[in-house]
């Protein structure tokens, strides 16, 4: 089992996860601050000795708890140390028993990742992103970015390779910093939600997409510049379309029908939704040559917000973007 092995289908992780909770254009010194937040008491652990030339990160434990308000949080910690997540039950005795093995586990690797439990009955928001169908569910973050891993109880030795990869993966993408236990946990000032964006959560909470819909656009339409609705409305028209048919049935079609652009859209949403984003952005930039005007414009407006939903600032949104504009003009 590797964190690049066949993926669990209940698992989709391309959204960017710093999106949720707060708008991203937080100030740096917020971010900074709230790095050591959402500690769990009795989890510390002995500062490790740092390397010369890499970041010691503070940190409040090695063992955090996420929230749907306050995941934005841990999506920046993982910008400097890689996360391993789990969505966990109450219900599930399984679940519950994994929180504290997988504690143990992470504790051992000395602070170069540290773990952020999700209580998936009471965050529902972080469970739709992930669309995840089973508890426990875990899988890692780096750079804000969701990494399929594994659901289902797995022998310590398993997890402990899976986690090794999760470190070489970080590494590869620049995220080297070693967490340290260091004080008492600091509860940064959530940023207040419009109505128009509470509505919208509430909306996801009871699994009512279309109305989620409807309010994070009423949001944008009094806010143009409002990032954290803009980000929650692509996010939650993928969801919303990924509700939609079966994956044997999406695939199909698009294999049926290679230049029809609803049934490639459909399988675009696919590949965005299982982490194969290159894939989705080649596939619809490849079907603009030989579309019509109409098809042309369903493809930019899916792209755009397929950029919304991976991240402006991704190497693989600027390329892509390019390449757009490239055939626009």
């Amino acid at each position: 089992m590797t964190v690049n092995e066949s993926i669990p289908a209940g698992l989709r992780g391309a959204a960017d996860l710093s999106a949720l909770g707060r708008p991203a254009q937080a100030a740096p010194a917020q971010a900074a601050a709230a790095q050591s937040a959402f500690g769990v008491p009795g989890q510390q652990a002995p500062a490790a000795p740092v390397p010369a030339g890499v970041e010691a990160v503070p940190v409040a434990s090695l063992v955090l708890t996420a929230t749907d308000a306050t995941v934005s949080v841990v999506a920046e910690l993982s910008a400097k140390v890689p996360v391993a997540l789990l969505i966990w039950s109450p219900r599930s005795p399984e679940s519950d028993a994994m929180r504290a093995r997988l504690g143990s586990l992470v504790e051992a690797f000395g602070g170069r990742l540290v773990l952020a439990t999700v209580d998936g009955d009471a965050n529902p928001q972080l469970v739709g992103a992930f669309q995840a169908q089973a508890v426990p569910t875990v899988a890692g973050l780096i750079g804000g970015r969701p990494v399929p891993m594994f659901e289902g109880d797995q022998p310590d030795a398993q997890i402990q390779s899976v986690f090794a990869q999760l470190i070489e993966l970080a590494g590869q993408n620049g995220v080297t910093g070693i967490a340290q236990v260091s004080g008492e946990a600091i509860e940064p000032e959530p940023e207040p939600l419009t109505p128009q964006q509470q509505a919208a959560f509430d909306a996801i909470e009871a699994g009512d997409f279309p109305a989620a819909i409807v309010a994070y656009s009423e949001a944008l339409e009094l806010n143009p510049r409002d990032e954290l609705s803009r980000a929650g409305l692509s996010q939650v028209r993928l969801l919303e379309r990924l509700s939609h048919g079966t994956l044997d049935e999406i695939r199909r079609a698009a294999a049926e029908g290679p230049t029809d652009v609803t049934a490639q859209l459909a399988v675009a949403d696919l590949d965005l939704s299982g982490g194969h984003i290159e894939d989705a952005f080649v596939r619809l930039l490849e079907l603009f040559p030989a579309a019509s005007a109409e098809d042309r414009g369903r493809l930019r407006e899916r792209l755009v917000e397929y950029f919304d939903v991976v991240g402006a600032e991704d190497p693989r949104v600027r390329t892509a973007r390019r390449a757009l504009s490239d055939l626009l003009f």
